[in-house]
């Protein structure tokens, strides 16, 4: 698999931050705007039980000037993008997840709905949508390693690929039988697309019929064919997956160019998210002078995604006690930064990125109130 640069970053995005606060930005239509949004990182890289997207829409039609970006959606964010006149808060984190039954004052996520909608603030969360993007949050926390090469753990497969269908069909059709009723019925199966052309097998004039179909139709499709013996026999069924995108996905193995010691790459990632300290399980016969040379990472919570992965260091926020023990056992290192301290950083970054991608049409403010709620005492 092909790897790449983590440390080149389009140079387009690093502009000044002076632009974002340009008080002649126009505004943008919010369908307009969340359009452009899907098209800077889609949606459909969103891992399926993620809730993604526009979560709070007030009455159309809504126009936004002031897009305001948050890791965490608490009601103390909440009044800052009131204060800062927000229409639309980018919530890293999903503020609905589980399905609502009602909308009362009671609970703190409830009312953060009633406040957005009595103010006409839409909020939309990109989530781990942003955890896959080539440019996003993993992205990000790779650039605090040092010069590396990067893969995803688990690549995206892409969402919009010409072939329809999961399956695909095949089989012959000789001149003895009624080619003409064989497309005819195939077509006739919904969720079914055909083609054909001529072929010759054994100096024998015959039409090869190719059709593409769901797992729904898959079942249509056999049962037709095998009430013909002599096609059915010579039938093949291939099951089609779309192609893995290289640059796009889950979490990142990281290949240092030269290996460190586990207290650099320490040091390294400190400076990076801007922490004074970290939590490190050792890895079984490693110090603190072991060098590292390969690290697996992961924004946020990292055991479903980090485990298996070879690697001399796992990079995440959070992960099970049996998980560190688990990944321990096997020798590797485990540093655990709590979860938002891995991805918070990046929203300086996504700002300039989204500067640049909307041309300067819209207020883009960071908000200064979000924060990991654990600390060190």
């Amino acid at each position: 698999m092909l790897s790449s640069r983590v440390h080149l970053v389009p140079k387009t995005v690093r502009l000044v931050h002076s632009l974002i606060y340009n008080s002649s930005s126009s505004f943008m239509d919010l369908k307009a705007l969340l359009s452009s949004l899907n098209d800077f990182a889609s949606l459909s890289f969103a891992e399926s039980w993620d809730n993604v997207g526009l979560l709070v829409e007030p009455s159309p039609p809504h126009n936004v000037n002031t897009l305001f970006l948050t890791n965490d959606l608490t009601e103390k964010v909440m009044e800052e993008a009131l204060q800062k006149k927000a229409d639309l808060i980018l919530s890293y984190h999903p503020p609905i997840f589980r399905p609502m039954k009602r909308i009362t004052w009671k609970t703190w996520k409830e009312r953060l709905v009633i406040r957005a909608l009595e103010n006409r603030v839409a909020i939309y969360s990109p989530h781990t949508a942003y955890d896959a993007a080539p440019h996003g949050v993993n992205c990000w926390l790779a650039k605090g390693l040092g010069v590396c090469t990067s893969r995803p753990i688990h690549p995206s497969k892409a969402p919009d690929y010409p072939t329809a269908g999961t399956h695909r069909v095949e089989f012959n059709v000789n001149h003895t039988q009624d080619l003409d009723e064989v497309i005819s019925t195939v077509k006739g199966i919904s969720d079914v697309s055909v083609t054909s052309f001529s072929t010759r097998v054994d100096d024998e004039e015959q039409t090869r019929i190719s059709l593409n179909c769901s797992r729904q139709a898959l079942m249509q499709v056999v049962a037709f064919l095998s009430r013909n013996r002599q096609l059915y026999q010579k039938t093949e069924i291939l099951s089609l997956e779309k192609p893995l995108l290289l640059h796009t996905g889950m979490g990142r193995l990281c290949t240092l160019d030269e290996s460190v010691s586990l207290t650099t790459m320490i040091d390294r990632i400190k400076a990076h998210l801007k922490l004074s300290h970290v939590r490190l399980a050792l890895g079984v016969g490693r110090t603190l002078e072991s060098q590292v040379k390969t690290v697996a990472l992961c924004a946020g919570s990292g055991s479903s995604v980090l485990q298996g992965s070879e690697a001399d260091l796992y990079l995440t926020g959070e992960m099970s006690h049996h998980d560190i023990l688990d990944a321990a056992s096997q020798g590797i290192s485990v540093i655990l930064c709590e979860h938002s301290n891995t991805e918070r950083g990046f929203l300086s970054d996504l700002r300039d990125m989204l500067v640049a991608y909307l041309e300067n049409k819209i207020n883009i403010i960071l908000s200064e109130t979000d924060r990991d709620p654990l600390h060190v005492l």
